[in-house]
């Protein structure tokens, strides 16, 4: 790969999966497992600060990009920010299926077959490094 192409991979953003389906896919062929987010992307707080000072940083996306797919169901409340509709439907199965108490932020790390294997409830309270190495150590522990 050219060099300045290599550069620009680096800047472009982690991309966030928001189709499950093609999540567990690409999971199953890279033995990953999946981290899904429910976020309240415009109106949850605490979402936004998970989203910045953890999901956004070097560390947890070093890592993220050898062990995870990383799988978005946002709940915007701004009618600018939803998705289409068939989006919408998707993250609303996902939430009857996974966040039945409507929690945000919500993260599941899930085997490629939608199997939960951990859940976290809130922002964590531990640093980026130690939640990120939490995560890590998960996904090794679970290594598809």
């Amino acid at each position: 790969m050219h060099i300045s192409a290599l550069f620009l991979l680096l800047l472009l953003p982690f991309q966030w999966e928001t189709n499950f389906e093609a999540a567990q896919k690409t999971a199953k062929e890279h033995h990953k497992l999946i981290l899904l987010n429910f976020s309240g992307s415009d109106w949850c707080g605490p979402c936004i600060l998970l989203k910045k000072d953890y999901f956004d940083q070097q560390t947890f996306l070093t890592m993220a990009d050898s062990s995870l797919v990383l799988v978005n169901a946002d709940f915007p409340r701004k009618k600018k920010n939803m998705g289409d509709p068939e989006l919408v439907k998707s993250n609303e199965e996902l939430a009857m299926k996974f966040n039945k108490k409507g929690s945000f932020p919500l993260t599941l790390l899930l085997d490629p077959d939608g199997n939960v294997l951990h859940v976290w409830d809130g922002k964590p309270t531990t640093p980026v490094d130690k939640w990120t190495e939490e995560i890590r150590s998960l996904c090794i522990a679970n290594k598809q």
